[in-house]
C-alpha cells in the first residue's frame, strides 16, 4: 500500500489533484473554527454537550463541530442536502439566528446584543459560509480526486475523532473508564470497519447468457457474465433517516416544560430499549423502502429480453423480474440488519458501559458508515487512475469489489 501511494505522487496530474484535495479540505476546517460575530460559543457548546441525542447533535455531526461553536461554517452542507438553493439557506440561517437569541432554549444567554442587526450579520455570515463549502465541494470533485461533498462530511466526522480520543484519555485518568474497556472499545472499532467493508462490497452475481448475435457483418458469439446485486443496497440513506425520525420527539423535549413529555422523551432516547427497538425496526423499513424504489426487477427483465440475455434456468421475462425480486428481498435482509448491527453498537455500548457517546460512536453508527463508504469509493478512484497508468493499485494479493 505504501507503494501504491508512492506510485500516486509520482504521477503529476495525479498529485495535483490529491494536494489540491486536501488545500481545500484543510480550509474547510480552519472555517469551522471561526466563530460568527456576537455569538458566545463557548455557552452553545455546553448547550450542544446536553443536546448530542437530538437532532442538533445529528447536524453537528455532519457539521464536523462547527454549528457546535457557530461557527461561519456551521450549517456545513446541510442547506444543499435539504434543498439545494439558496433560499432555505437563507431561511435556515434567520431561524438559527432567532434562536441563538432566545435565553429560554439554552439556560444561559448565547448572544450579548440581540437585534437586527445580529440576526442580518448572522444570516450574510451563515450564508456566505454555506455557498463557500458548496464551492468547495465542486472544486474538489471536478479539479480534485471527486465526491466533494462526500469528502467534506467524513471530514468533519473524522474531525471529531481526535476530541473523542481526548475524552477516553480523561475518564481514563479520572478513573471512570478502565483500561480493559479501551482494548475491547478498540477490538470492537477495528471488528465494525471491517463488517461495514464486507456489508458495503457485499454482491450477489446473478449468471446471465448473452445469445449469439449478428450485426451488420460482425458475429458475437455467446458470452456469460453476471448482474451484480449488492447486498446492502441503500447505502447509508436508511440510517440517517432513521437517526433524524427518532432523535425529532427528543428535540422537541427540549423545549418543553412538560414533565410528561420529558417522561415520554426518555423513553424513546438513545440507550433506552424503545429506542433500540424503534432504530432496527426504522432502519430495515427504510432499506427495503429505498431498495424498492431504486431497484425495478421489471425493467432489468425487459432491457435482459431486449438484447437476447437471460439467466440460465429462467425463462425470460415475467419469471426472470419475479427471480429478481425475490433474490433481492432475501439479500436486503442481511444487508438491513447488518446495517442495523452496526448502527446500534455505538448506543449499546454507551448505555452498556456508562461512557460518553462520542467515544463509543467510532466503534460504529452512521459515522463509520458514511467514512467507510466514502474511502472505499475514493480509493477506487486513485486506483482507476493508478492502474491506467500501468502501476499497482493499493490491494496487490485481494481485489475491492468492482475492480477489474
Amino acid at each position: 500500500m505504501l507503494a501504491a501511494f508512492r506510485n500516486a505522487f509520482r504521477i503529476p496530474g495525479l498529485r495535483r489533484r490529491v494536494l489540491f484535495t486536501a488545500g481545500l479540505l484543510v480550509v474547510f476546517r480552519l472555517g469551522c473554527h471561526i466563530p460568527t460575530p456576537g455569538v458566545d460559543s463557548q455557552a452553545l457548546a455546553r448547550f450542544f454537550e446536553q443536546a448530542k441525542g437530538t437532532l442538533f447533535g445529528l447536524a453537528d455531526l455532519f457539521a464536523g463541530g462547527a454549528l457546535s461553536q457557530a461557527a461561519i461554517f456551521g450549517l456545513g452542507i446541510m442547506p444543499y442536502i435539504s434543498a439545494s438553493t439558496v433560499l432555505i439557506c437563507i431561511l435556515q440561517a434567520f431561524m438559527i439566528s432567532k434562536w441563538l437569541e432566545n435565553p429560554e432554549a439554552f439556560g444561559a444567554v448565547i448572544v450579548a446584543n440581540p437585534g437586527w442587526e445580529f440576526r442580518i450579520m448572522a444570516v450574510i455570515t451563515l450564508t456566505a459560509g454555506t455557498i463557500f463549502v458548496m464551492w468547495l465541494g465542486e472544486q474538489i470533485t471536478d479539479h480534485g480526486i471527486g465526491n466533494g461533498i462526500s469528502l467534506i462530511i467524513t471530514a468533519n466526522i473524522i474531525s471529531r475523532m481526535p476530541v473523542a480520543f481526548d475524552r477516553a484519555v480523561t475518564m481514563l485518568r479520572l478513573g471512570q473508564m478502565k483500561p480493559f474497556v479501551i482494548l475491547l472499545l478498540l477490538v470492537v472499532a477495528v471488528a465494525m470497519i471491517g463488517g461495514v467493508v464486507i456489508l458495503t462490497q457485499a454482491q450477489r452475481r446473478i449468471p446471465v447468457q448473452h445469445a449469439k448475435r449478428i450485426v451488420g457483418r460482425k458475429v458475437y458469439s455467446q458470452q456469460s457474465s453476471y448482474i451484480p446485486l449488492r447486498v446492502n443496497h441503500a447505502g447509508m440513506i436508511p440510517v440517517i433517516f432513521a437517526s433524524a425520525i427518532l432523535m425529532f420527539p427528543g428535540t422537541l423535549t427540549q423545549f418543553s416544560n412538560s414533565e410528561v413529555l420529558k417522561h415520554i422523551g426518555g423513553f424513546i432516547s438513545p440507550g433506552a430499549w424503545l429506542y433500540n427497538v424503534m432504530y432496527v425496526t426504522l432502519i430495515v423499513f427504510f432499506c427495503y423502502f429505498y431498495t424498492a424504489i431504486t431497484f425495478n426487477p421489471v425493467t432489468i427483465a425487459d432491457n435482459m429480453k431486449k438484447y437476447g440475455s437471460f439467466i440460465p434456468g429462467i425463462r425470460p421475462g415475467k419469471p426472470t423480474s419475479d427471480f429478481f425480486y425475490r433474490v433481492m428481498n432475501r439479500i436486503t435482509i442481511v444487508g438491513a440488519l447488518g446495517l442495523a448491527f452496526v448502527a446500534i453498537i455505538p448506543t449499546v455500548i454507551s448505555s452498556g458501559f456508562r461512557i460518553d457517546f462520542l467515544v463509543a460512536s467510532f466503534c460504529g453508527g452512521t459515522g463509520t458508515i458514511i467514512v467507510v463508504g466514502v474511502i472505499l469509493d475514493t480509493v477506487r478512484q486513485i486506483e482507476s487512475q493508478l492502474l491506467m497508468r500501468h502501476y499497482d493499485g493499493f490491494m496487490k494479493k485481494v481485489k475491492l469489489r468492482g475492480r477489474r
